[in-house]
């Protein structure tokens, strides 16, 4: 963007301003392609030619450029007839097209506080690489929540079917019950330790990520 600066009427210079992609940018997104994100977007209400200057090279599989809110939720409504949809944003623009996504995920350090509202997800961070390791987190603490379902219900199972042949009493059964129920409790607790192995992280093949 070029703007003149005058001066009691007269031109004095003329400054140029720019608002550059974030340089993890391109790593991320090849983080998602080698995990098998299907379609990434660029959805952004910045002019056409600006927006294809500034994201030249990075392999993107659409650009939406002068898009106003109703449209980014149009868009967000129309990728998700093909799978589900992840929407990056940070912005108040944002805002719609987050809550309409089917996981929204705002830039929550320097990002609008409608933005954050209406997503699902807030990064505390100013990088955008770190919504591949959430993504990781999330991945591994759901296998280890439906580890402890299963164990629980299943070890409970047992213990009821124990009780009624006549192999535990009452008493050895409430006992046994209240193990099964601090085993389950402290496998879940292995959530607290979680940490990312990588930058990449495995997202759902269907899935588009529109990133404005």
């Amino acid at each position: 963007v070029l703007v003149a600066v005058a001066v009691d009427g007269r031109l004095a210079g003329r400054l140029v301003m720019a608002d550059p992609l974030r340089p993890d940018v391109a790593g991320t997104l090849r983080a998602l392609r080698q995990e098998g994100v299907g379609r990434i977007l660029l959805a952004t209400g910045d002019r056409a030619d600006v927006a294809e200057h500034v994201t030249r090279g990075l392999g993107f599989d659409g650009l939406r450029a002068e898009l106003k809110p109703d449209q980014k939720v149009l868009l967000v409504l129309t990728e998700r007839k093909d799978g589900p949809v992840m929407m990056v944003g940070d912005g108040v623009n944002d805002a719609p097209a987050l809550a309409a996504a089917d996981v929204g995920v705002a830039m929550g350090a320097r990002g609008a506080a409608a933005s954050a509202e209406a997503a699902e997800v807030v990064l505390l961070v100013d990088r955008l690489d770190r919504l591949c390791a959430g993504m990781e987190v999330a991945r591994r603490a759901r296998a280890i929540a439906l580890q402890s379902v299963v164990a629980g219900i299943g070890l409970s199972v047992l213990g009821m079917v124990a009780a009624a042949l006549g192999y535990l009493n009452p008493v050895e059964g409430a006992l046994l019950q209240e193990v099964i129920d601090v085993a389950v409790i402290l496998n879940a607790l292995r959530t607290l330790r979680v940490v990312p192995r990588s930058a990449g992280l495995g997202a759902p093949k269907a899935a588009a990520l529109v990133a404005a």
